[in-house]
């Protein structure tokens, strides 16, 4: 039988997912597979999200690798905690460095967006304090899909071939053939049902089980790493890999509709998402779609505002965060909304690649896990022998000595991805996540207003149109936003371009906890996720 397998002529509906002793939900099937299937063998809610994790990189490669960064909140146990496993800049990656290589600003691909990677270390950290299985069992069912192979499910495929065909024009040089090698063997990208294995990275996965990931940081992949930077033009070095260790964070929160929403700290963005919400939480909420929907632009590009000019490391920032979610500073920025689109300006806002997923037991464990190659398939760069792909993630920072982001060696670069978790009083409602780049935010704000302000199922939260805020007065919003919001929003001075591709727009995944010890979760329409439920 033979059919388009990207042509959909009729609107599909998926409706809320409910189940009782676990539950996974990810943007790919095999994903959300895999952590049900440790749930299955006695591991908890984290064995699952690292077994989900784990198996990303192999089956949504567009997104995320083994050498991307992550970030997590775990609820266990009446505590909150969070894990920020994003790597910093190399020792010798400096802006005279940059400069002397010919650029004026951070390159998007090759060996200087390169930092050192994350996720592995992630993985190991929260195996290591939470895990019930070890990390050898949780990341097998990746390992086997990598050795034996899967079918690419139809929007991997999309970005897949898009990301060949981009990459064979921009991308040359020794460096970039090992990407080519593991992600174009015939020099296209698979299509849908096409089946692609990686024998390397399955080896890459056991290496990381067995060792609790020290084989990328002081073992055999460090040493392969830091071989074919030095051979290829890189910096990155052993003594940069050995350096690195994940670091537990407290969460932060604001109220918002009687529910704590909780972040995590900079040098992620969630600290914009908690911004925009307490904007928001002083204004009442109102049926006029355009009134509102106006009013969260609005919040959202003030949030933007202050998180470009505050976030990086934070070791590095010169104000305490919190200081921008007092009650105070808050009505001062809500009061500079009005009826009228304003003109903030915190730099050019871009889409990136990143995976989210969502996993919860039957024992009151939750997991808000993200992680990413920043870009797509990120730098372009796949260490031979590994099937690992290495992040750009580099590419945020800044060459301007005055700015808040500046590149320094050791640095850890503004971030992108931010997990988010829900909460009433002290007990927990559950996590929540909306991945693309600078959209993540914007789609926090949006899919929280739909739960909490209009009292949509989670599944119902994630399918509704969405906006995405560029710069300026310039807005994206999706095809399916009625036209009489998209013209009262224009009406109001609003830039608006109607999107012909919902990839921008973000693609996430919910579950909440609800009465009776009920899950219920949602899944994004825009990708190819699925909920695994017990």
């Amino acid at each position: 039988m033979q059919f388009n397998a990207n042509y959909y002529p009729f609107p599909s509906q998926r409706t809320v997912v409910y189940g009782r002793r676990g539950m996974v939900a990810a943007s790919q099937p095999l994903a959300a597979q895999a952590g049900l299937s440790i749930l299955q063998s006695g591991g908890n809610a984290v064995d699952a999200a690292v077994a989900a994790a784990a198996a990303l990189p192999v089956v949504e490669p567009t997104s995320n690798g083994l050498g991307g960064d992550l970030f997590a909140i775990v609820y266990k146990d009446g505590h909150m905690h969070g894990l920020n496993s994003s790597g910093p800049a190399p020792a010798h990656l400096t802006p005279e460095f940059v400069h002397s290589q010919g650029h004026k600003e951070m390159p998007s691909h090759g060996w200087l967006p390169v930092t050192v990677p994350g996720i592995p270390g992630g993985w190991a950290a929260l195996s290591e304090r939470f895990g019930a299985l070890s990390l050898s069992d949780c990341v097998e069912p990746a390992a086997q899909y990598a050795e034996q192979g899967h079918a690419v499910t139809p929007v991997v495929s999309h970005y897949w071939r898009a990301a060949v065909a981009a990459f064979r024009k921009m991308l040359q040089g020794p460096e970039f053939a090992p990407w080519f090698d593991t992600f174009a063997p015939n020099g296209e990208g698979p299509k849908p049902g096409d089946v692609w294995q990686c024998p390397d990275m399955a080896d890459t996965l056991r290496g990381i089980g067995a060792t609790k990931s020290r084989t990328i940081y002081e073992g055999e992949v460090a040493q392969k790493i830091a071989a074919f930077a030095a051979a290829t033009g890189g910096v990155i070095t052993e003594s940069d890999l050995a350096a690195f260790e994940p670091e537990w964070v407290q969460p932060m929160s604001v109220d918002y509709r009687g529910y704590s929403v909780w972040e995590l700290p900079p040098n992620g963005q969630g600290l914009v998402a908690l911004l925009a919400l307490g904007i928001l939480d002083g204004i009442d909420y109102t049926d006029d779609s355009v009134q509102w929907t106006h009013q969260m632009i609005e919040a959202v590009k003030l949030a933007f505002a202050d998180g470009k000019a505050w976030i990086t490391d934070p070791h590095e920032m010169t104000i305490n965060a919190q200081q921008l979610l007092t009650s105070s500073y808050l009505e001062q920025r809500r009061n500079q909304i009005g009826d009228r689109a304003i003109v903030c300006r915190p730099g050019t806002i871009d889409p990136g690649g990143t995976v989210y997923l969502a996993a919860a037991d039957d024992q009151g464990t939750m997991v808000s896990l993200i992680q990413s190659n920043y870009m797509g398939f990120g730098s372009g760069i796949v260490v031979p022998g590994t099937g690992m792909g290495l992040q750009n993630r580099a590419h945020t920072f800044s060459l301007d000595p005055n700015h808040a982001n500046y590149l320094r060696p050791g640095r850890r670069t503004y971030h992108t991805i931010i997990p988010g978790f829900l909460t009433k009083g002290d007990q927990p409602v559950g996590p929540f996540g909306v991945m693309g780049g600078f959209m993540q935010p914007q789609g926090h704000v949006q899919v929280l207003s739909r739960s909490l302000d209009q009292h949509l199922n989670p599944q119902a939260a994630l399918d509704a149109p969405r906006f995405y805020w560029e710069e300026g007065c310039r807005l994206q919003v999706e095809q399916t936003m009625p036209e009489e919001l998209v013209q009262g929003l224009k009406a109001r001075g609003h830039d608006i371009t109607v999107a012909q591709d919902s990839g921008m727009f973000g693609r996430g995944q919910i579950i909440w906890r609800l009465p009776q010890n009920v899950l219920a979760g949602g899944t994004e329409s825009r990708a190819d996720g699925m909920i695994s439920v017990w």
